[in-house]
């Protein structure tokens, strides 16, 4: 008989873990795994941040799939459309068949409509997108001489989230480092951290949240509390309970919000925000042979509305994988059930918050911990060479 084909779109967390996944728990004779990604390389989104303050390489940042795929076909296409009836999905390269479906299409930013945000404003969303405002970024420290204008030396970070409160610590690090190479005063930088609500990073504790206020506070990031109502090439205007008022920068990340993949909706796919309402077992209503995870996904269960991307990412990943096995051998599949382990917001490279096993944890040990996890990924991944050449160190290795 012929085999099945299983078709994985999307690289990311989840993307990839199930197909490594696949890889180990499928017979040769059983199934033929494809995956498809519009880079040719996985990079761990969550060091994006350090990507765009050349903190860390965008060289390191990229793994290959090639390097680290043994026994699955990868195919470098940009998705166009999904073709659930048809049973087909369409490239920009090519047209693909398939028995069972996989759809990790990644994540983009979500602007809710507010003017200029599209435009004006850098989000992480790919290494391009980082490796671009890096050097936007450095540009404006190496030119300020001949400038003089003290917005280039201005940061807005829109969002008080996981990306914005570890991209502007970070900045308030790297800025200090620009300004000792550049001969720049680092009283003339300003960095402010624009937060909708009263606690910043929401899904922690109030305990946790004011540590990492304190920490970030003292990296001379200014925290604002307000809501952005358009952004502009010079800065951006917010909402407070004082009135509308504008904060000065040339420079504005935008980390206020992500939705699944613009491909979703543009294949009628139903769907809220381009994610769709999985059942129990990650697979799309009525549809036995198509899953949905990561960021295009939405589940039920509300103890994984706030977790955290690439740990929810993974587990998604590593129970497709079984569940696809469980289908092609004439069994059922079971419920999904996320294991949140904890999660850790770093404050800078050497510090972080958070919580493991239900303790708050602050300091180097958090710090620690988080390089733990990016490190882990890349073991499963690539093993431990993978970790000597890419992995999270207690110091900087590529500045």
């Amino acid at each position: 008989m012929q085999k099945k084909k299983i078709l994985v779109l999307g690289g990311g967390y989840a993307g990839l873990e199930c197909t490594l996944r696949l890889e180990k728990l499928l017979r040769d004779d059983e199934a033929e795994v494809t995956l498809i990604s519009k880079h040719d390389y996985h990079y761990q989104s969550t060091l994006l941040h350090r990507v765009a303050l050349g903190t860390y390489s965008a060289r390191k940042a990229r793994i290959f799939y090639r390097k680290i795929l043994n026994k699955a076909l990868f195919i470098k296409d940009t998705i166009t459309k999904i073709d659930i009836n048809e049973k087909k999905v369409n490239g920009n390269i090519g047209c693909y068949e398939y028995d069972y479906l996989v759809i990790s299409l990644g994540f983009e930013p979500n602007y809710f409509g507010i003017e200029g945000a599209d435009k004006h404003t850098f989000a992480l969303a790919t290494i391009n997108w980082a490796t671009k405002m890096r050097h936007e970024l450095e540009t404006k420290f190496k030119d300020f001489d001949g400038s003089k204008d003290p917005n280039d030396l201005s940061f807005v970070v829109v969002g008080s989230g996981f990306t914005g409160v570890e991209f502007a610590s970070e900045l308030g690090d790297r800025a200090k480092e620009l300004c000792e190479i550049c001969g720049i005063a680092p009283s003339l930088v300003k960095i402010t951290l624009v937060s909708r609500g009263e606690q910043i990073l929401p899904m922690f504790s109030p305990a946790l949240s004011a540590k990492a206020r304190t920490k970030i506070l003292k990296k001379g990031v200014n925290i604002v509390r307000g809501e952005v109502i358009k952004c502009q090439s010079d800065g951006v205007i917010i909402r407070t309970d004082e009135g509308e008022k504008k904060i000065n920068a040339n420079t504005t990340l935008w980390s206020a919000g992500v939705k699944g993949s613009s491909i979703i909706s543009a294949s009628g796919i139903e769907s809220k925000n381009d994610r769709v309402l999985v059942e129990p077992d990650l697979r799309m209503p009525g549809q036995e042979n198509v899953f949905v995870l990561g960021d295009c996904a939405s589940a039920k269960k509300r103890d994984i509305i706030h977790a955290p991307t690439a740990q929810l990412a993974c587990q998604m990943g590593a129970h497709a994988a079984k569940s696809l096995v469980a289908l092609l051998r004439g069994n059922k599949t079971k419920e999904f059930n996320f294991n949140h382990k904890g999660t850790v917001c770093s404050i800078g490279h050497t510090d972080a918050v958070g919580f493991a096993f239900g303790v708050g944890i602050a300091g180097e040990v958090a710090a620690f911990l988080k390089n733990f996890i990016e490190n882990k990924w890349l073991y499963f991944i690539g093993g431990l060479s993978l970790v000597i050449k890419k992995g999270q160190f207690r110091f900087r290795s590529s500045d």
